[in-house]
């Protein structure tokens, strides 16, 4: 007989008490085998001695002797059992640490598939076969594997938690409601579970519900942060730019005060000089006739002294030094001179920039939708889907060569024109090195390259190598901010031949094109240029404006 027939047919080596296969089987005289330890263990607990599958009552306790035939059938049948376990033990996993694993498996323990509530054990696939097959065992009730069966038997009764009592709510056995829950309210225990999995749906919805509150409120904190950031970045920005013109005067006047005292200190030293050489030239005569009246006073010629006493007794002619002298120049308020005129440029730059802010204030009341046109990207741009972003791609895609669009350049224009009134729009450059826009007429050439001046139809500002800024391709823009702008508003009065860029965080002015003759529709002009190996990859972005 094959292992697997034996398996087949492993419901006739079973103990009927502990529904296992026999160890050390004996027979009764009715004819039925069980183990000898259960069958003993049973009369024990029992006043009477009874057959527990016919009934039938020994009067006196028979003697039980081991059925030596069925104990060799039965030491067979577990040879096989194991070794087809060990055979399958190879196809079936072993039970990894938080896994449950097969209470019968005697070697390598292998991974439960079932619990079962009867025989309080767990079993892998191989040992479970008897209670997918047993006709006894079939009645058992199994569940996915778990731990501590014995947990979930009724300790007084020995018997499964089956149902809830739900005046004390304790979970008990069929036998607890007839003997120590009487006349108390019990359910199935499904049925509680499935009213409590319920109350957890609930309970999740709510805990998922307020998980969302919490981090809409996490949102709206992030939030507040980035615009405090942003108004902190704003407010140092514009620090920088005060307190840079502000340093800027302070130089230029100390330069000026140290010139002014210095001109006058040279001017007080020159007139001294002036007074010390004259002196020194009266000083000189003076010491030469000194030297003449002595020669002459001891001379020993009667005639020759009298001679030349005449000559001699007059001094020489020298100028009245009486009122000549030289003045310290005063410097008495000129410093205070100075860190007035100080004041005063600050209060002018200050008055300047607030009227910078309301100029852009009004700008800003001109705003239109700006959006890219796709049919007009250089092949190597990249669009976004809503059309306000473009940026350098290394790929060329394959495009259509349609008269539209920029070929050589990378470069796009906008969907939208404009042939009268004014516009306005904004684009953030944060993270770029090199950028172009501004405005183009529509008969800018679009084949070949580019020269950004306003004779080839374009009105633009630019940035190179991260630091350089320009309007005009021969003119750099002679000053500005170190840190650059990170936002750059444009604004175009078409009757007035106008074309404005601001820095709209600092509210300060870059550019200005004046006095333009337009003629023909202006497109809104971007190029994001190369992304030069990654280091300008970010993409300018057309910005919704914060009329604020």
């Amino acid at each position: 007989m094959s292992a697997s027939s034996n398996l087949r047919s492993e419901d006739q080596f079973l103990c009927s008490i502990c529904l296992d296969v026999f160890t050390d089987p004996v027979s009764t005289s009715c004819g039925h085998n069980f183990c000898k330890k259960c069958i003993t263990l049973h009369w024990d607990m029992n006043q009477s001695c009874q057959c527990p599958m016919c009934k039938k009552v020994f009067n006196i306790r028979p003697e039980l002797h081991v059925n030596t035939f069925i104990s060799e059938v039965v030491a067979q049948f577990r040879r096989e059992a194991e070794q087809k376990a060990s055979s399958s033990s190879s196809e079936q996993q072993a039970a990894k640490p938080g896994e449950v694993p097969c209470d019968v498996c005697t070697r390598t323990k292998l991974k439960a598939l079932k619990s079962c509530l009867v025989c309080l054990l767990s079993y892998c696939e191989t040992h479970l076969e008897p209670h997918l097959t047993a006709s006894r065992l079939k009645r058992h009730q199994l569940m996915e594997p778990v731990e501590n069966l014995e947990g979930r038997m009724c300790v007084k009764h020995d018997k499964p938690l089956e149902l809830l009592c739900k005046t004390d709510q304790t979970c008990v056995c069929m036998l607890c409601p007839v003997l120590d829950h009487k006349n108390h309210e019990f359910v199935p225990l499904r049925e509680e579970y499935e009213g409590k999995r319920a109350e957890l749906g609930k309970i999740q919805a709510e805990i998922q519900q307020m998980i969302l509150k919490k981090r809409l409120k996490v949102q709206e904190v992030k939030k507040s942060v980035k615009m405090s950031r942003d108004a902190a970045d704003r407010e140092k920005a514009e620090g920088v730019q005060v307190f840079t013109v502000l340093m800027e005067s302070v130089e230029r006047g100390l330069k000026e005060l140290i010139k002014e005292i210095e001109d006058k200190q040279e001017t007080t030293e020159k007139q001294a000089e002036g007074f010390i050489k004259d002196l020194e030239q009266e000083i000189s005569e003076l010491m030469r006739r000194s030297s003449e009246v002595e020669q002459l006073s001891c001379s020993e010629d009667h005639l020759h002294l009298l001679q030349s006493f005449s000559s001699l007794k007059a001094a020489p002619p020298t100028k009245d030094w009486t009122e000549g002298s030289v003045h310290p120049p005063s410097h008495e308020g000129t410093v205070v001179r100075a860190v007035a005129q100080l004041e005063e440029t600050l209060r002018k730059h200050m008055k300047k920039k607030k009227l910078f802010e309301a100029e852009l204030k009004r700008v800003q009341q001109y705003a239109v939708d700006v959006t890219l046109d796709p049919d007009t990207a250089h092949p190597n741009l990249i669009l976004s889907d809503d059309g306000k972003q473009v940026y350098h791609g290394d790929v060329r895609k394959n495009l259509p060569d349609n008269p539209e669009r920029f070929s050589y350049c990378v470069c796009v224009l906008a969907k939208q024109s404009f042939s009268s009134g004014r516009f306005y729009f904004e684009v953030q450059v944060k993270g770029k090195t090199d950028w172009d826009f501004g405005v183009a007429t529509e008969s800018i050439n679009r084949k070949g390259k580019i020269t950004l001046s306003p004779q080839n139809g374009f009105w633009t500002v630019w940035l190179r190598n991260g630091n350089k800024y320009g309007a005009l391709i021969r003119s750099p823009l002679p000053r500005y901010l170190q840190s650059g702008p990170e936002k750059v508003g444009v604004f175009v009065d078409y009757e007035e031949g106008l074309v404005s860029f601001y820095d709209v965080d600092a509210a300060a002015l870059i550019y200005s094109f004046t006095g333009c003759c337009f003629t023909q529709k202006l497109h809104p002009y971007f190029s994001p240029c190369r992304n030069q190996g990654g280091k300008n990859s970010a993409p300018l972005i057309i910005c919704p404006v914060n009329q604020t």
